[in-house]
């Protein structure tokens, strides 16, 4: 099986290092498109024929197409590869906002998985929400999922407007987890914490949090149970938390990043 990456920025080199890295693709496997190769530094072990600065008929031998390129390049990618795509080649977007309908128009294939991941792919501990077009088979869609696994973890959806959710919540959800992390860290400063100590306490309580909650069957409400005790320091806190209706201006939040997905997708996918 090989691989076209088009676009080595952030995601192409993340899918490029877990492939390789996890033995799913071997190195001389994966073909490489970008604009300039001299600032890449190769660490890969994928051979230096193998990357490319221009479209040709060798660059797209392959079986599977990945798409990394910002959504506002796909227009002007299109025109570059439109005459060597053909209806055996397998897509694999990860561009934002780009339909697969969309791309199945302006590339004139069927075979299309469209993906949202988000950042903590590049360690391996992703969470990426896929949806495919009716002609991609089973076999296709095990082989696609297999791929992303290789950077995390995996959710299919059937409906595909249900990856603009997936932005809201797991695309731009690390970025809420770093907002309360800094919080907490002012307020660990604020306590008198030097800078230092209040970054550690903060990052182990996150990452001890998660990890215990990963291992367990409980809820989030049952362990929130477990640490408040009745007339405690934590029910103190989260007195306050409820009295502020926190939970309700998180879920607006997060309903905010919806529409805007929603509208980015509507003025992106003309």
């Amino acid at each position: 099986m090989k691989i076209a990456i088009i676009g080595f920025g952030n995601m192409g080199q993340t899918y490029a290092s877990s492939f390789v890295s996890s033995g799913f693709i071997k190195s001389e496997d994966i073909f490489v498109l970008t604009r300039d190769f001299s600032k890449i530094s190769n660490q890969y072990n994928i051979p230096n024929e193998n990357f490319f600065t221009e479209i040709s008929a060798s660059f797209l031998s392959v079986d599977i197409v990945i798409i990394a390129v910002k959504p506002q390049d796909f227009e002007n990618l299109c025109f570059q590869i439109k005459d060597f795509i053909t209806e055996n080649h397998l897509i694999l977007s990860v561009m934002a906002g780009i339909s697969i309908q969309n791309i199945a128009n302006k590339l004139q294939v069927k075979k299309i998985i469209r993906s949202m991941p988000n950042i903590p792919t590049q360690i391996g501990q992703g969470m990426t929400v896929f949806t495919a077009s009716q002609e991609v088979d089973r076999k296709d869609l095990f082989i696609i999922q297999n791929l992303i696994n290789t950077t995390g973890k995996s959710l299919f959806i059937e409906n595909e407007e249900m990856i603009n959710a997936a932005t809201a919540i797991s695309g731009s959800g690390p970025a809420y987890v770093y907002y309360f992390m800094n919080a907490m860290v002012d307020s660990a400063i604020n306590l008198g914490f030097s800078k230092s100590e209040a970054e550690f306490l903060v990052q182990q309580t996150f990452l001890g949090s998660t990890q215990l909650q990963n291992r367990s069957n409980l809820s989030n409400l049952e362990w929130i149970e477990k640490v408040a005790s009745k007339g405690g320091t934590t029910e103190a806190a989260l007195k306050l938390f409820y009295s502020h209706d926190l939970n309700t201006k998180i879920n607006e939040g997060i309903m905010q990043a919806n529409d805007r997905a929603k509208e980015l997708g509507k003025v992106i996918d003309k």
